[in-house]
């Protein structure tokens, strides 16, 4: 639904346009500790710290460049065999060589969603599902 400020509604005149430095994802894992080392030993994304609640994984948060997630340990109270992540798809945005990325996520045993392709948008770019089933994006611009 769209909504057009009117005359009467200042609040949305007063307001600066939003001016992000990064988006930050929350995402909740079924086995929280496959979900690090896949983010960390598949994509190379950083650890930065992972929670325990009665002695078990609770959450942890990571990073690469910008980008910083953070993963939770889902408790099932929605039902374990629900969907996640669906009609949402992730894109990481990167200067790297895509098609090594690729060969990087194959050789850790994962398969690719899509294999490197050069987009009408003008980038070229991989997807692969997360341990969960999200679906994710990285791409880098074919003229930088």
């Amino acid at each position: 639904m769209t909504t057009k400020a009117t005359a009467h509604d200042v609040s949305a005149e007063a307001l600066d346009p939003l001016d992000t430095r990064a988006v930050v994802l929350s995402l909740t894992a079924k086995d929280l500790s496959q979900s690090v080392a896949w983010y960390r030993d598949v994509l190379g994304f950083t650890v930065d710290n992972v929670r325990e609640r009665d002695g078990k994984p609770a959450a942890a948060s990571m990073r690469s460049g910008t980008a910083r997630i953070f993963l939770n340990q889902d408790d099932g109270g929605r039902g374990w065999e629900r969907v996640k992540g669906e009609g949402v798809s992730i894109t990481f945005d990167t200067a790297q060589d895509v098609d090594a990325i690729a060969e990087r996520i194959k050789s850790k045993g994962w398969r690719l969603a899509m294999e490197p392709a050069d987009m009408p948008w003008g980038v070229r770019m991989l997807r692969v599902l997360d341990p969960d089933g999200y679906r994710l994006g990285i791409w880098r611009p074919l003229s930088t």
